[in-house]
């Protein structure tokens, strides 16, 4: 299985870092896996409605620019639906089993993801109805993905 982590903005705390690479590491022997990180397009302070619109158009374009034509798309936004940890192995099990090899996650910037983007989507995605820095993100997303093949394969992680 071939998974992209598709996110707009540079991860900038080194502990954050640290952990995403952790991460890497231990889901090296799952899948391989990668990261594309999109420039974030600057937001003007009070940034008008169709400031917002033109920041969200600019990130969706190189969003959908980056994505393979071929790939589950997975967009991680509030609108989505929320799985338990157990349905999200689940889910990705199922993918792999249909033949569905590449899956690409995106983390959008932070006023989210287009419209665009979204309809690209295969499937939305909420971890919570929270709101969490895109960066912590990243690391809860990587978090669940190892979870995901530790329940596949048994392992008492999930405990």
């Amino acid at each position: 299985m071939n998974i992209q982590i598709l996110t707009v903005g540079k991860l900038k705390e080194k502990y954050l870092g640290d952990a995403v690479a952790e991460y890497k590491k231990r889901l090296s022997r799952f899948c391989k896996i990668s990261i594309t990180e999109l420039t974030d397009v600057k937001i003007p302070d009070r940034a008008s409605l169709k400031e917002q619109e033109m920041v969200l158009k600019k990130e969706g374009d190189a969003i959908l620019a980056s994505i393979s034509a071929s790939a589950y798309v997975v967009a991680l936004c509030i609108e989505g639906g929320q799985l338990s940890s157990q349905a999200f192995a689940e889910t990705l099990s199922r993918l792999a089993i249909d033949g569905k090899s590449d899956i690409c996650f995106i983390i959008g910037g932070s006023l989210g993801l287009s419209n665009e983007v979204k309809s690209r989507a295969n499937m939305q995605l909420s971890f919570s109805k929270m709101t969490f820095p895109l960066q912590l993100m990243r690391v809860i997303l990587f978090e669940q993905i190892y979870r995901c093949f530790k329940i596949l394969e048994g392992s008492a992680y999930h405990k």
